[in-house]
């Protein structure tokens, strides 16, 4: 794997300054170094702490029962057998819960979005395979799945909806009675004149893509542990592996019935989320309130049939996409329906608008098309439901246009490259025509270095070569735009109008040492590591001297959590606003000590020095020290206020961009895809670590691999679930994942703090309709169109098949 880094400043911004170009040398700062992850060698040696290794004194253990059908109706619940186990102590049913409020999505927030409420546990109707029914508690893990496989449920089946088409027809079946409609929501948009470009265009292009349904499936199953503390007058403790502890306690409290003060959640190490993990589920609920019926703490750990079929789906979307352009290629209008498979539920708190309508809002993405319409359909199907997983929306809305971009240059004969570098807009501030304000880009750059990195000329030559000896090579292009740093600006601009609140605490010691807390979440991002370099370097500290601290509401400042590529954004904004105040007052009693001016006093290493006066400093303890314990001596903010400042921050929209690149072959045969090369450009302004970046990259493009080729969370037409185990649903492994070619660019944002911008995401986002274009690609002598993901090779070679049939000659064997 390899990477490399180059810097742009187009914007020329405020914040360039911040940037590194290969003729001037970054300072000497923490930020842009490569340090290595300070949180690894206690993950690395077992000292980790994870969800499953809380243990409370006389804890209980849970085990759920689940429908195995996609929709039924619950005649009866017979417990009788199950508390006849030795071991089990209680089994409850959505009955026994009835004290809790109901669990609402976020539709309240969201105009034109239906509100929708369930019981935790299903209490008259189950709604897909692995709807949670009833809860056993048990003295062990085991003996509570022992008495799970005991409670007698009698079912009603009735008829499943898993067409979303199907479901959207008026004489369906309802998922959900009491919204008298499938459809959560119908939206539409439109920007420019797009009737008359289409009106007047030379060529239109038009596709259907269905963009399959996968989900996380982090190596770390989710899981809680709750106590309810009667005697402290009706306090919840509960642990969850949860990627927003402030945001989770913030929308389970009401349901529980007590307020925020009385519910305390902590986030322990997280062994991976992307996503699903900041949802808010059943088990959210129920585990804690159990815990109280039962006077005892209790655990649940999911397994991995759960994780599957119960967690969070995502990106299951039909996307109809349409193009006009003029003869020379010019693309003139874009327009697209995307219908989103919803599930039996809207989640909570995004919807299932956090797939369909970020496709519609960032439709026209990198290209200068002035002229754009979408309009959307959510309806509801006896599924799992749809949720916010890495990439979410934009994955399915980049394949549908990528893929139409592709056919709209073989259509006009035009290069795919070249057609793309031609409708590109420029690298300045940018205003879409739904009113998202990119903050600066690389946009044509990166398409022009991915370009060169897979040795385009030479590929082209390589690949009528091998097509001559009965090979099949193709090669295709994902230039992308990626909204990071979600915070009320960003996420207004992309259509989900919720408000942001994030905060960090800077507090430096009476030692000197300097303590952060946090309201984001790490898991696996590395925040230990690249926000203490964010703050010694506002601090002139060694970075070994600050600690992170992040994960429980009762110890950090409140924040919304990590996800949607926003902690590098959110994190060196708000550890940026609170460290200058603290450093402004370190300097000024620096002043005192030394006897000198402000102006004079630099903190460098951890030691204050006047300028140009060599040997007179005064360590940063000492400072402290006088901070806390200098009497009227001090400034007079540092009496009243001490060392310790919190600051909230809410940037700026703010855009990463980059473009992927896929070599592929395709044996004709087997409908095997092998991929040859792979290569991404990102850049997301001012890189924090490039070792963290490079990771962040990597795995999202194996995501990415998986999307294009693997992953399929699967039903039969009766709605039973056939994809509950690893052997069933595929990721990449070492085997499926080329060696990558990794390309850096740097342009500072115009708006965020530093210059950052968010990372996560974007091999997710562009990997998938680069392997698709490059497959389609290789394919193209057989006029194939590939028009849906995964592409298995059953799926490949039935199109090869139809193909041969289709043409003149003998059918290949």
């Amino acid at each position: 794997m390899t990477l490399e880094s180059t810097a742009t400043d187009p914007a020329a911004t405020s914040a360039a300054s911040s940037a590194t170009t290969p003729q001037q040398p970054r300072p000497a700062r923490y930020v842009g170094r490569p340090v290595q992850r300070v949180e690894d060698p206690r993950l690395l040696s077992g000292q980790g702490r994870y969800i499953d290794d809380v243990a409370l004194p006389g804890m209980l253990h849970a085990a759920f029962v689940r429908s195995p059908h996609a929709h039924a109706r619950i005649v009866g619940i017979d417990a009788t057998e199950a508390l006849a186990v030795e071991g089990v102590v209680a089994v409850y049913t959505g009955k026994d819960l009835d004290w809790l409020a109901p669990m609402v999505s976020a539709g309240p927030m969201r105009e034109g979005v239906l509100a929708q409420s369930r019981s935790p546990l299903a209490v008259e109707v189950a709604r897909h395979v692995g709807d949670p029914v009833a809860v056993v508690l048990a003295r062990s893990p085991y003996l509570a799945e022992d008495g799970r496989d005991l409670v007698d449920v009698e079912w009603e089946p009735l008829t499943p909806v898993l067409d979303p088409f199907a479901a959207l027809h008026p004489d369906s079946p309802l998922v959900d009675e009491a919204l008298g409609t499938n459809n959560i929501s119908h939206l539409e948009q439109s920007a420019g004149d797009v009737d008359t470009a289409f009106a007047e265009a030379d060529h239109v292009t038009r596709i259907r893509f269905h963009s399959g349904r996968s989900t996380a499936a982090p190596i770390e199953c989710r899981g809680v542990v709750a106590e309810y503390e009667d005697r402290a007058g009706g306090r919840f403790n509960v642990y969850s592996s949860t990627q927003m502890p402030h945001l989770l306690r913030m929308l389970i409290a009401p349901v529980l019935g007590v307020s925020q003060g009385q519910l305390s959640v902590k986030a322990p190490d997280v062994g991976g989320a992307f996503g699903l993990k900041c949802t808010v589920f059943p088990e959210d609920i129920v585990v804690p309130a159990v815990a109280r019926m039962s006077g005892r703490p209790v655990k649940w750990i999911e397994d991995r049939w759960e994780d599957l079929a119960a967690g969070v789906h995502s990106k299951d979307m039909h996307c109809s996409m349409e193009i006009a352009a003029t003869a020379d290629g010019t693309m003139t209008a874009f327009r697209g329906h995307f219908v989103t498979d919803s599930g039996a539920y809207s989640s909570i708190p995004f919807t299932p608008l956090v797939d369909s309508q970020v496709a519609g809002v960032y439709l026209s993405s990198c290209y200068g098309v002035q002229n754009v319409a979408y309009s959307i359909d959510n309806p509801l199907t006896n599924k799992c439901q749809i949720g916010a997983v890495r990439g979410v929306g934009w994955v399915p809305g980049q394949l549908a246009r990528e893929v139409a971009i592709d056919q709209l240059a073989r259509s006009l004969g035009k290069d795919p490259v070249e057609l793309r570098l031609q409708n590109m807009i420029g690298p300045e501030v940018y205003t879409t025509p739904f009113g998202q304000t990119y903050d600066g880009g690389s946009y044509a750059a990166a398409l022009e270095k991915a370009r060169d990195a897979v040795d385009y000329p030479a590929f082209r030559q390589r690949q009528a070569q091998a097509r001559a000896d009965g090979r099949y090579l193709g090669v295709g292009f994902s230039p992308f735009v990626e909204p990071t740093g979600w915070g009320t600006a960003s996420a207004a601009a992309g259509g989900l109008p919720n408000g942001f609140f994030d905060t960090a605490s800077v507090t430096v010691e009476p030692d000197g040492s300097v303590t952060v807390t946090t309201g984001l979440h790490s898991h696996g991002q590395g925040h230990e590591t690249t926000l203490a370099q964010v703050t010694a370097d506002e601090l002139g500290v060694a970075m070994d001297s600050v600690r992170i601290v992040f994960g429980d509401t009762d110890s950090s400042v409140f924040g919304m959590g990590t996800y949607a590529s926003r902690s590098a954004v959110l994190g060196f904004g708000s550890i940026q606003e609170s460290a200058v105040q603290v450093r402004d007052r370190l300097v000024r009693l620096a002043a005192a000590m030394l006897e000198a001016d402000d102006a004079d006093i630099e903190l460098v290493d951890g030691v204050a020095a006047v300028k140009g006066v060599p040997g007179k400093t005064v360590p940063l303890q000492q400072i402290a020290l006088f901070g806390y314990f200098g009497g009227p001596a001090r400034p007079e903010d540092v009496q009243r206020d001490g060392l310790t400042a919190t600051s909230g921050y809410n940037p700026g929209e703010t855009y990463a961009n980059g473009c992927a690149a896929a070599v592929v072959e395709v044996d004709v045969r087997t409908g095997l895809v092998s991929i040859e090369q792979l290569a991404a450009v990102e850049d997301c302004g001012v890189v924090l670590n490039p070792i963290i970046v490079k990771g962040q990259v990597a795995g999202a493009l194996a995501n990415g691999i998986g999307v294009a080729l693997l992953e399929d969370l699967a039903y039969e037409d009766n709605g039973e679930f056939v994809s509950g185990s690893l052997m069933h649903y595929l990721y990449p492994s070492t085997t499926e994942v080329p060696d990558l070619t990794l390309h850096s660019i740097e342009t500072p944002s115009a708006v965020s703090v530093g210059g950052v911008k968010g990372v996560g995401e974007a091999g997710t986002i562009s990997a998938p309709a680069a392997i698709v274009n490059a497959v389609m690609d290789a394919l193209s002598p057989f006029g194939i169109v590939i028009e849906k993901t995964p592409m298995t090779p059953e799926y490949i070679r039935g199109l090869v098949r139809a193909a041969e049939a289709a043409a003149t000659g003998p059918a290949r064997s």
